[in-house]
């Protein structure tokens, strides 16, 4: 049960609506079986996002600050975010058929951003997808006291952003049922270490600055930064969980297309789209936003939204726990020649 039901989120008797709607849509669209499966091109842009920012690291080395920020707002904000969702592919065992494949692929995913957190946001992504709104579980659900700090105010929204990925660190010690440190939470965090000094001692001060900068817009202070509302903020009255179809899915691999994610989470980012398309009458009756730019900005000025904006719920029993498999589940029991392509 969530501990304090009463703080100004919304709380629901019902469980999340995905299972359901999925259910929904594999009886009345099968042939989105078709889109599950596995992606493992998607390897190859990791890499190739990874070599953009050692890239970019390197001609950046001996630059002044007035140029690194920019680059890193221009550039490598969106390189960082796109390895995000690269790291999201690996948590959901998109990629590769063997789940430390996986996890190996995002420990390197994340070397660019300069922090160790791949293997952290697998464990606790993965609990947000099987007990979406339960308080204690779900850490993209703020804390109540981070809620009430930043309440309304603009300026407290924007700091609120600027700090994300700290902000976000602070969620974890609330939550149960997670083992906070294993084999490759270690490997994560020496792999990093390793890299972090290496770019320090090959490039200079400077070049680890601007991976740094690049993850703070990534996650925060920037347009990009509007996809943490986009997701799960109740925008759209009654509404959890929300799509965002504008043309930065093209730089950001259709991680807008979201109710799609949770409804089928074994569906790898370039069939997203087919899923949409394939199931018309389900997802164009919800809301979605087309701009993340325009978001953002509303965000900060419109005193109507805050952190509050969230649903919570109690049941997790039930329908929560013990619905049926959904086709993430599944996945484990496709043939390993079965891989989506672009």
């Amino acid at each position: 049960m969530a501990p304090e039901p009463d703080i100004g989120f919304s709380v629901s008797a019902l469980p999340e609506p995905h299972r359901s709607r999925t259910r929904q849509i594999l009886r009345q669209h099968p042939e989105v079986r078709g889109c599950i499966g596995r992606n493992p091109v998607t390897f190859w842009i990791i890499a190739g996002t990874v070599a953009l920012q050692l890239a970019m690291a390197y001609l950046l080395r001996a630059s002044p600050w007035w140029l690194i920020v920019p680059a890193a707002a221009v550039v490598g904000a969106f390189a960082n975010h796109a390895l995000w969702v690269l790291i999201h592919e690996c948590t959901h065992n998109l990629i590769f058929r063997k789940p430390w494949a996986n996890t190996l692929a995002g420990i390197v995913a994340n070397l660019p951003h300069g922090l160790p957190s791949s293997v952290f946001f697998q464990r606790y992504h993965l609990k947000h997808h099987a007990f979406q709104g339960i308080y204690e579980l779900d850490a993209d659900i703020p804390n109540a006291w981070e809620a009430r700090l930043v309440g309304t105010s603009p300026v407290r929204k924007a700091i609120w952003l600027l700090l994300f990925p700290l902000v976000q660190a602070t969620r974890p010690p609330r939550l149960r049922e997670i083992r906070p440190i294993d084999r490759w939470v270690v490997a994560n965090f020496v792999a990093q270490a390793a890299f972090d000094v290496a770019i320090w001692a090959v490039l200079g001060p400077r070049a680890l600055v601007y991976l740094l900068v690049s993850f703070f817009f990534s996650v925060g202070l920037h347009p990009l930064g509007a996809r943490w509302i986009q997701e799960h903020y109740m925008i759209f009255p009654g509404q959890e969980t929300t799509s965002y179809y504008g043309w930065l899915n093209r730089l950001a691999l259709n991680v807008g297309y979201h109710n799609e994610h949770h409804d089928f989470p074994s569906v790898p980012w370039n069939r997203l789209p087919a899923l949409r398309s394939a199931a018309p009458e389900v997802y164009d009756s919800l809301g979605s936003h087309s701009s993340w730019a325009g978001l953002f900005w509303r965000f900060l000025f419109d005193r109507r939204i805050s952190l509050f904006a969230r649903q919570l719920r109690q049941n997790r029993g039930g329908v929560v726990l013990n619905a049926e498999p959904t086709p993430d589940a599944e996945l484990a029991d496709l043939p390993a020649s079965r891989s989506a392509t672009p």
